[in-house]
This record gives structure tokens, sequence and C-alpha cells, in this order.
């Protein structure tokens, strides 16, 4: 369009980028604040416990891992502006509604509680976390349509156009990381919980009506969005197999349920096969083992650093450091793209990646380290939560005499404030003996994110460009439910080691997972090198 020095034809794009960077400010900052606040939510309703917040997060990862293919092979078979709006619809409906729930729940909790002997209670935990979970997987579903595909048809798959809006999002959705949880975050402190649930469901209603907008507005300027790519012969023969065995099945008379739900464990298998025919396979592979890590700001690290005497505010300011080294990697995955080329990048920033975390092994044998494998071998780590006695202490704060603390003390002394936990009224003498140990961690954890968003954006390139347009769903998909298992043995790993004196432990496995990970990436590399260009299987465009 550019190159065309069409005057109106600059000012439709000027529109599209203008209505797709406003469009993402918006996804990311409802999905920052209600992933926030949701969390915060499920704690106050069980009485302050993390039990509803852990059952919360395996429903999530869950049913991602086992629909993942499912919904991506939904999106592939369904026109982009239909699955965008339905996506659209079904999520902030789902918030919208949950918002409500939570409000009614705070504002009678007493009477909900005594009404079926408590069942009540019971049934209201399970609508919220069902409604949430629901809003999860149409975030997924509309991540893959608009992130995955029409990105790349909007930027008329021009792979240096292709890499700056991939850049200019994962900005955005740093910037959003940090404003969306402080925004809500501020408005549940100063008010209430009630007008927490309020202000989530305004903006959900306002940010439905915005985002419907621009996403049509999108969608006209662009006619390529209304065309799909068609059947290739491949997919009918798999069609063609797919219809023999459900005639196989009609034949056996099996009831219409069973039908079904063969024809959907059918779309999965072949949803999990496509995934591992894709050329980018092992480079896709590789970015999920990077989700098996403690390395990283959630509230694992964070309550891990506050054990070693580090404040709530200093936690605070280190993840305003960190996202800004998160910028400074989308800003070097632009340059290193343009000068190296897109498979040679990632190779760079996975180099980068690891050396930074080798300061984070160091940081478990520096001075200053709480590391005790004798804690770990003589099966202390079982007393979960240091609460094993009537007369032991509620909080285990001090690190002095070996005491084992739980990385989450209990929610009673816990402000959550941006992802990072904030303790309240904590006793002296929890500072350690040096505090080299976790300069060295935070050091190393900080500075790795420069590399990691680089390669993440490498992949998520890779993964635009060398998919078939008629398989991006389904492929991407089953790329969230890769992601989503690794996940879930990040936080195995945490509860069968969860005291502070295990986290050097955590610390290795973590970066023996990322060191597979990147060692798959490097596996990848040579063999792409063979294919210099890359045919995006769309019969009339190929990426430039």
């Amino acid at each position: 369009i550019l190159e065309s020095k069409c005057s109106k034809c600059i000012t439709q794009c000027l529109y599209v980028c203008v209505y797709v960077i406003s469009l993402f400010l918006f996804l990311f900052q409802g999905d920052r604040m209600w992933h926030f606040a949701i969390s915060v939510f499920l704690i106050e309703l069980y009485g302050r416990n993390l039990l509803l917040t852990a059952i919360f997060g395996l429903v999530v990862a869950g049913s991602v891992l086992l629909l993942g293919a499912l919904i991506g092979d939904w999106v592939d078979r369904n026109p982009r502006n239909k699955v965008a709006h339905a996506s659209l619809f079904i999520q902030n409906i789902s918030v919208t509604v949950c918002s409500i729930v939570l409000m009614l729940v705070f504002s009678y909790k007493k009477w909900v509680e005594e009404i079926w002997d408590g069942w009540l209670t019971v049934v209201c935990y399970m609508v919220v976390i069902v409604l949430a979970d629901v809003a999860n997987l149409a975030s997924t579903a509309l991540t893959i349509a608009i992130q995955r595909d029409w990105i790349v048809v909007i930027t008329g798959y021009n792979r240096g156009h292709l890499a700056g809006m991939n850049a200019t999002m994962r900005r955005i959705d740093q910037v959003t990381n940090i404003l969306a949880p402080l925004a809500v975050g501020q408005v549940m402190t100063l008010a209430s919980n009630v007008v927490g649930c309020g202000f989530i469901l305004g903006w959900n209603l306002v940010s439905l009506i915005v985002e419907f907008i621009f996403l049509s507005r999108v969608y006209r300027i662009v006619p390529a969005l209304s065309v799909k790519p068609p059947v290739t012969e491949e997919e009918n023969y798999l069609q063609r197999k797919r219809e023999r065995k459900s005639s196989q099945g009609q034949t056996a008379m099996l009831p219409l349920c069973f039908r079904r739900l063969q024809g959907l464990l059918s779309t999965c298998k072949e949803g999990w096969r496509a995934y591992y025919r894709q050329p980018v396979f092992l480079a896709g592979l590789g970015l999920a083992f990077l989700y098996t890590t403690v390395l990283g700001f959630d509230c694992i690290t964070t309550g891990y650093a506050y054990t070693q005497g580090i404040s709530g505010s200093l936690l605070s300011l280190l993840m305003g450091v960190s996202a800004v080294a998160g910028l400074l990697g989308t800003i070097m995955f632009t340059k290193l793209r343009k000068a190296y080329g897109l498979v040679n990048t990632g190779m760079i920033s996975s180099g980068l990646h690891l050396a930074c975390l080798l300061l984070c092994v160091c940081s478990v044998f520096a001075p200053g380290s709480p590391m005790d494998l004798g804690t770990l071998l003589h099966g202390n780590g079982s007393d979960l939560g240091g609460m094993t006695g009537g007369g032991h202490q509620r909080h285990g704060y001090s690190l002095q005499g070996g005491s084992n603390q739980p990385l989450l003390p209990d929610r009673s002394s816990i402000h959550w404030t941006n992802n990072t936990v904030l303790f309240e009224n904590a006793p002296p003498g929890s500072t350690p003996e040096s505090y080299v140990s976790i300069t060295l961690l935070f050091l190393g954890v900080i500075t790795a994110r420069v590399g990691l968003w680089s390669f993440d954006l490498t992949v998520t390139q890779l993964l635009q460009e060398t998919i078939c347009e008629s398989e991006r769903g389904v492929v991407n998909g089953v790329q969230s439910s890769m992601n989503y298992l690794m996940d879930l043995l990040h936080f195995l790993m945490v509860i069968s080691a969860p005291q502070p004196q295990h986290f050097g432990i955590l610390v290795i496995i973590s970066v023996l997972f990322i060191t597979t990970g990147h060692i798959m990436y490097f596996l990848y590399a040579p063999f792409m090198s063979l294919y210099p260009t890359y045919e995006c299987c769309h019969p009339h465009q190929k990426l430039l």
C-alpha cells in the first residue's frame, strides 16, 4: 500500500494501524485486569486461602490442554469475522456474568452460606470457576484468530511488516501487564471487592462495544480477511478418511453422543498430528519447554524473594525494570531480524537467554542462598505451609534455625498488586546473612527477559510464516495446549518442593528445561536453513 503512493490507500493503511493498535490495547488491558482480579477474588471468596485459586489454575490449564486442538479447528473451519465476533462476545459476556455473580456473593456472603447448609456457596464457587474458564477458552480462540492469523493477512504477508506488528503487540502487552493490575488493584484497595467487580463489569461492557467496532472496521477495510484458502487435496483425503471412520461407527450402531465424542477425539488426534508434521515443530516445542520455569515474576518467585528479605516496594520496582527489559527485547528482535534474518535471530536470542540464566544458577551456590538438600532428603518438604503442629507459628518468616517456610505464607497478611506479593506486619529478622544470592537471582531473571522476549517473538513469527493458512488455527491451538502442559509441570515442581530451602533445586531444574527448549531450536535452525524461502500456503500470496 505504501509503495503504491496512493493517498487513499495510505490513509486506509493508517486507519488499519490505528484500529489494530487500539484493538490490542483494549484486548490486553481487559485480559490483564481480569486475570489479576479473578485470582484475588477467588482468594477472598475462600477465606483468604489459595485452594480455589489452585483449582481454577488446574481447570484452566486442563481445559486448554484438552480443547486446544478443537478450538483451533473451529477457528480454521469458520469465517474470520464470525470467529472473532463470537469469541469476543463469549469472552466478555462470561466475564460480565461472572462479575455479577461475584458481586452478589460478596454482598450477601453470610446469607448465601446459610442456604442448603452451605452448599449454595459451593455452587457459586463452581459457577465462578466455570464462567472464568469459558472466558479463558474464548480468549484463547480470539488470540489464535487475531494474533496468529489476522495479523499475517493485515500485514500483506510481508515479513518486515509482520515483525514490526508482532513487536508492537508485545510492547502493548508489556505496558498493560503493569498498568492493568495496578488500575484494578487500586480500585479494590481504595474501595472494596464489590466495587472492583463493578469496575471489571463496566470495563467489559464498554470494551465489548469498542472492540466489536474496531474488529468490524478492520475486517471491512482489509478485503483479504474475507477470503479463506481452498481445501487442499491432503485435507480432502483426511476428510474422506474421517468420514469412513464415522460411517464405520454408524454401522456399529453407536449412540449419537458416542459418535460425536468419537468425532471430537478424531479431530484432536488429527490436530496433534498436524502439529507434529510442521517444519517448525521443534521450535514450537522448544518454546513450550520455556514455560516450565520458576524464573519469572509470578507469585512463586516473588514469594521466595520476600523470604529472603526483599520488601514489597522493591519487588514492584524490580518488576517495572523487568518490563523495561522485555521492551528492550522487542526492540532487539526487530534490529536482529533485519540484520541477520529470522532464524539467526532466534539463535542469538537463545544464547543471550541462556547466558543470563547462568547468573541464576550461580545464585544457588552464592553466599546467602538458603538451599539445604537435607530438608528435601528427610521429607520435610511435606510440611506444607509450616503448620504441622498447633503450637507452630502461623507465618514462618525467619530463616534462622533451619525452619521450613512455605514459598507462599497465609493469605491473611498478603496484598496482591501486579502479580507481586506484598506482605504486611512482617516480623523483624527475616533478612539473610548475605544479599549476594538474591541479587544474582534477580539480575539473571531481569536480564534474561531481553533474550526471552526476542526468542518468543522469533518463534511466534516462524509459526505465522511456516504454517499453512488452512491449519493455522488447529496448529496454534495445539501449541497453546503444549504451553499449558509445560506450565502445569512447573506448578507440580513447586508442590513437590515447596520450601525456600528447595528453591535452588527448582532453579536448576528450570534452567535444564529451558536449555532443552533452546537445544530443540538449535536442532531446528539447520533444518530450516535448507529452505530459505517460506511459502505460507496461500494461493495468491507469498511471504516477502
